[in-house]
């Protein structure tokens, strides 16, 4: 039964329709669109903004994120993005942290950060803690990029073997790092 011309007042959403023709507007892509996450945990030092080296990818629709040089996502579709990155960050030893935080980078800048404080535990020999960033970005489609950052201070005096970008805990990622377009 093809439909020529529906009145919304006589539309029963119960029934059910046969459409001939094309259908517009519906389904829209959100592509180009990644996620990535680190084979392997990744070093930090101490008060200093790290880049996270993402070097597995979990999907890359348009091959817009490098996995192996510099670590960003150059979507070449302008428009408006939703990035989102996680960075469980942890340090063993003397555990003493100041504050940690997960930054969100646009063209080597930062333009987003989720940071969290906590205080001063001498006798802890581990502590970590998973933060969350997200942003909604406008992408010129063509130059404009986007990192995750990670960054630990922890205060003199602390004797911190490891501060560290951790990947994994059994089959989870804890760290991950991804965006999508939301419109052109």
């Amino acid at each position: 039964m093809a439909i020529t011309k529906i009145q919304s007042e006589s539309l029963n959403l119960a029934d059910n329709y046969d459409f001939t023709g094309t259908v517009t507007g519906a389904g829209e892509s959100n592509a180009p669109a990644f996620q990535a996450t680190m084979s392997s945990n990744m070093s930090m030092s101490d008060a200093t903004f790290t880049k996270m080296t993402f070097n597995t990818e979990l999907f890359d629709t348009d091959n817009c994120f490098d996995n192996s040089t510099n670590y960003r996502f150059t979507p070449t579709t302008a428009g408006k993005y939703f990035i989102y990155g996680r960075g469980h960050l942890e340090t063993v030893g003397n555990v003493g942290l100041q504050y940690r935080i997960v930054s969100i980078y646009k063209n080597g800048s930062e333009v987003h950060r989720n940071q969290w404080q906590q205080a001063y535990t001498s006798g802890l020999t581990n502590f970590s803690s998973a933060g969350t960033v997200t942003a909604v970005l406008d992408m010129n489609g063509s130059s404009d990029y986007v990192e995750l950052f990670s960054y630990i201070d922890y205060p003199a005096g602390f004797s911190i073997t490891d501060a560290r970008v951790n990947v994994a805990d059994g089959s989870a990622n804890r760290t991950v790092f991804g965006g999508f377009l939301l419109t052109a």
